[in-house]
């Protein structure tokens, strides 16, 4: 499957970087966030759009906040200038 939304995908891996950090598997760590493994994989893959919600979830269990896994996403170079011309 192409993943095409790279904000996903960089979430996504620095989820299962922090992770993997702890030390923690990526079942483990799904059911303890009270996600289907299979839906959490998806997840690190970027391949599912989280909602807020389980983004806290997984920020509670990685025992960070959710600005530190999500700084510099989107990066300032995709966000357009919306100043008037």
């Amino acid at each position: 499957m192409e993943n095409d939304n790279v904000e996903l995908l960089r979430l996504g891996r620095r989820i299962q970087t922090e992770r993997k950090l702890l030390g923690l598997t990526q079942d483990g760590f799904a059911r303890d966030c009270g996600l289907n493994r299979s839906h959490f994989g998806g997840i690190e893959r970027g391949e599912r759009n989280l909602t807020f919600l389980i983004l806290c979830k997984i920020c509670s269990r990685l025992r960070c906040d959710v600005a530190q896994v999500t700084q510099g996403i989107p990066r300032k170079s995709y966000i357009r200038d919306s100043r008037p011309s």
